[in-house]
C-alpha cells in the first residue's frame, strides 16, 4: 500500500479519494473541493501493489473481478476522478510504470494484416445483437452522434450525424458510393434513401452482415444497397464518394500508406471521400492496454500529425477538416444511462463480469473524451480541387435540406 499511496499522495490535486485498503484500514487523499468524491475499497493486498506498478491496465482487471469495489460513488465518478487529475498533453510519470515494455510489444501489434482483421473485429462486434440493441439507437449506429443541442435525444443526434456527413459528401442522384466498414449498414441506408445513391458497403463481421442484409430486405433496399463481407483492400471498384465511419480506428499505423493509397485508386477522378475517426489532441502514444486486452485488440486512435502524411503521400487534396469535440463525451453518456436501464439484462445475456468490463468501458471512455484530449476527426479528402464548392456554406445548406426532407418523411 506505501507505494501506491505515495503515488496518490501527488496525484489528487482535485476532488479526493478514500482507499479503505486490504486490512480495513483508510487512507485519504484530497485537492480542492471542486472535483468528485469517491472511495474505493481494495479486498486483496497484492491489489494495491498492481495498481501502484500499472494502473493503466490493473485498475480495469480489479473492478472487473470484484478485488476492488466502490462505496461512495461509481466507477464513473472514480475514472472522472482519476482522468481531471491526470489531464493530458504531458506524461504523468506517476501512471507510466510498466509503459516501456507494454509499448514494445504494442509497437509490433499496431500490425493488421487481413487474416488478423478479421479476428480483431470478430472480438468487439460480433456479439449477440440483442446486447447491442440494448444501448444503441435504432439504426445502431455504433460511432459518435451529432448534437446541436442537449436536449437532443439520443435518435436524434445519429440522424443529425449522417446528415452532416450526407453533406460533406455533397452527393448526386445515381451515384456510386463506397462504405468502408458499414457497421450494421445504418449510414447507407440513410445515403440510398436520403440521396438516391447506390452504396457499396464492406464490413468484416458477419454478424452486422447479416444484419445489414436483412433489413435492406425488409425496406426493399436490396436494389440500392449491396452489403458485402470482404476487406476494404480486395475492393476492386471505383466510386464517386467513399465514407469511412469509425473504422479508421482499427488499420493501424503501419497500414495508413496503403488505406489512403486504397481510397485515392477507388475514386473516380472527380470523387470525393469523408473520413470520420476517434482522434487524440495530444501526441502519439500507445493504446491503453486495458482497451486492447478486453475491447478493441488491434485498435489505435492517432493525432492528425499521424494522419497527415498518409495522406500526402497518397496524392489525395484535404479540402476540409471537422474537429468534434463533445459530440463523443454526449454519445457515451446516452450509451452508458442506456445500458444501466437494461444492466440485467445484460447480466441474463452473459454474466457480472460482462457488465462490469462494459460499465468500465463506457465509463472510460466518455471520461477520456471529457477529460484526456480524445476527439472525432472528420476529414474530407478530394482527388481534384474543383468538384467541391469553394466555400462550405453548401455543407450547411446541404445539412439543411436533408434534415427537413428526412423529417417530412417520418411524419
Amino acid at each position: 500500500m506505501f507505494l501506491l499511496s505515495q503515488i496518490l499522495k501527488r496525484l489528487i490535486k482535485t476532488g479526493s479519494l478514500t482507499v479503505i485498503d486490504a486490512t480495513g484500514k483508510r487512507h485519504f487523499y484530497s485537492g480542492d473541493d471542486e472535483g468528485p468524491v469517491a472511495t474505493m475499497r481494495l479486498h486483496d493486498k497484492k491489489v494495491a501493489r498492481k495498481l501502484a506498478l500499472y494502473p493503466k491496465l490493473y485498475l480495469g482487471e480489479s473492478y472487473m473481478d470484484g478485488s476492488m469495489t466502490l462505496e461512495e460513488g461509481d466507477i464513473y465518478t472514480l475514472l472522472d476522478l482519476f482522468t481531471r487529475n491526470l489531464g493530458w498533453g504531458k506524461r504523468h510519470p506517476l501512471v507510466s510504470t510498466g509503459d516501456f515494455i507494454y509499448r514494445l510489444a504494442w509497437l509490433i501489434r499496431r500490425y493488421n494484416p487481413k487474416r488478423k482483421s478479421l479476428h480483431n473485429v470478430a472480438h468487439h462486434y460480433d456479439l449477440s445483437d440483442e446486447f447491442y440493441d440494448l444501448f444503441l439507437d435504432d439504426e445502431r449506429q455504433y460511432s459518435c452522434a451529432y448534437f446541436r443541442s442537449s436536449e437532443d435525444s439520443l435518435e436524434q443526434a445519429q440522424q443529425q450525424k449522417m446528415a452532416h456527413i450526407m453533406a460533406k459528401l455533397d452527393l448526386h442522384p445515381d451515384q456510386k458510393v463506397l462504405d468502408i466498414g458499414c457497421g450494421w449498414g445504418g449510414l447507407a441506408r440513410f445515403l440510398a434513401k436520403q440521396a438516391e445513391v447506390a452504396v457499396t458497403g464492406v464490413t468484416l463481421s458477419k454478424n452486422q452482415l447479416a444484419y445489414a442484409q436483412q433489413v435492406a430486405k425488409d425496406l426493399q433496399l436490396t436494389s440500392k444497397v449491396d452489403y458485402r463481407l470482404v476487406d476494404y483492400r480486395d475492393v476492386e471498384e471505383k466510386f464517386d464518394r467513399i465514407v469511412s465511419v469509425g473504422m479508421f480506428e482499427h488499420v493501424g499505423v503501419p497500414h495508413y500508406d496503403a488505406y489512403f493509397k486504397k481510397v485515392k485508386s477507388a475514386l473516380h477522378d472527380d470523387g470525393v471521400a469523408l473520413i470520420h475517426t476517434i482522434g487524440t489532441a495530444d501526441r502519439p502514444s500507445a493504446t491503453n492496454p486495458w482497451i486492447q486486452k478486453y475491447i478493441f485488440p488491434g485498435g489505435y486512435i492517432p493525432p492528425l500529425s499521424e494522419i497527415m502524411p498518409s495522406i500526402e503521400r497518397a496524392g489525395l487534396y484535404v479540402t476540409d477538416i471537422e474537429v468534434l469535440r463533445l459530440h463523443y463525451a454526449e454519445t457515451l453518456r446516452a450509451w452508458r444511462l442506456r445500458f444501466h436501464d437494461k444492466i440485467e439484462t445484460v447480466r441474463e445475456i452473459y454474466d457480472d463480469r460482462f457488465c462490469r468490463m462494459w460499465d468500465f468501458y463506457l465509463c472510460a471512455s466518455e471520461t477520456s473524451f471529457r477529460n484526456s484530449g480524445l476527439v472525432v476527426f472528420q476529414i474530407q479528402l478530394s482527388k481534384s480541387l474543383e468538384e467541391l464548392p469553394v466555400t462550405r456554406d453548401y455543407i450547411s445548406e446541404n445539412e439543411r435540406d436533408t434534415l427537413m426532407a428526412s423529417q417530412i418523411a417520418a411524419e
